[in-house]
């Protein structure tokens, strides 16, 4: 996540001295990671995603960075959060790419319960390497629909389903209908390596959707990208960074 993106979501939080940090669909932790050094005042984060695998790398990431800190890994889907500490509130809820795949309604309705009366809930999004437009990225796409066809996988799931509405309009249908929209735009450099540990975690190119061609196409993919990086070995991205901030409404986003 971007410097500047923290800074605003930081903004968002003025006058709140012991923030709760809730991140749902949390991953490796890597908003949090971002957001934890923006904002001093965080007192608290708890973490929720259904992979046990993702929440221990996070707990990695951020230990070094929580000080005194308390951090809370909780191993479930974002609708189904519920947290056993008393008069428990949550100042910023976050929610990065994830949120695509969960069940909206419930999630939303989920954190109405758990959000402070002037809680900031921030969607975070990039879209992926699968649909940024570089001469690099179509020539990997390309190769990942040579093995696995031209649908865009989504995992166990089959093939990914595109959204049947707007972000903004789950938002103006929850209890966060007071919504504004920031876009940040930036170049993002990649090492050959770095797009392959990458792919490992996506819904498009796990390692299992490859069977036991996995490694043949690894080898191929490294090789392909190493032939288009620039004189430096990078590979670069122009990357539009969305942030929706919701708040219900009365409050300021």
């Amino acid at each position: 996540m971007p410097g500047q993106v923290a800074w605003l979501l930081a903004d968002a939080l003025k006058g709140v001295p012991d923030v709760t940090l809730l991140d749902l669909g949390a991953g490796t932790g890597q908003v949090a990671a971002a957001l934890v050094p923006a904002l001093p005042r965080i007192t608290h984060v708890d973490l929720v995603d259904p992979s046990r695998a993702m929440l221990r790398e996070a707990v990695v990431i951020l230990h070094p960075l929580m000080g005194n800190r308390t951090l809370s890994c909780h191993e479930v889907p974002a609708d189904r959060f519920d947290t056993q500490r008393p008069n428990y509130r949550a100042d910023l809820i976050t929610c990065c790419r994830a949120f695509h795949w969960m069940n909206r309604p419930a999630v939303l309705a989920m954190a109405d319960r758990v959000a402070a009366p002037r809680a900031t809930l921030a969607l975070l999004g990039d879209g992926s390497l699968w649909t940024h437009e570089a001469d690099w990225t179509g020539a990997l796409k390309g190769l990942i629909q040579s093995y696995l066809g031209p649908g865009r996988r989504a995992g166990s799931r089959g093939t990914y389903p595109e959204p049947s509405r707007r972000y903004e309009d789950d938002l103006a249908a929850s209890p966060f209908s007071d919504v504004s929209q920031h876009l940040f735009t930036f170049p993002r450099a990649w090492t050959p390596q770095q797009v392959i540990g990458y792919l490992r975690t996506t819904s498009f190119a796990r390692p299992d959707l490859f069977a036991e061609r996995h490694a043949e196409f690894e080898t191929e993919a490294l090789n392909l990208l190493e032939g288009l990086a620039d004189d430096s070995g990078q590979l670069t991205e122009q990357v539009d960074f969305t942030v929706l901030l919701a708040r219900r409404p009365g409050g300021t986003a």
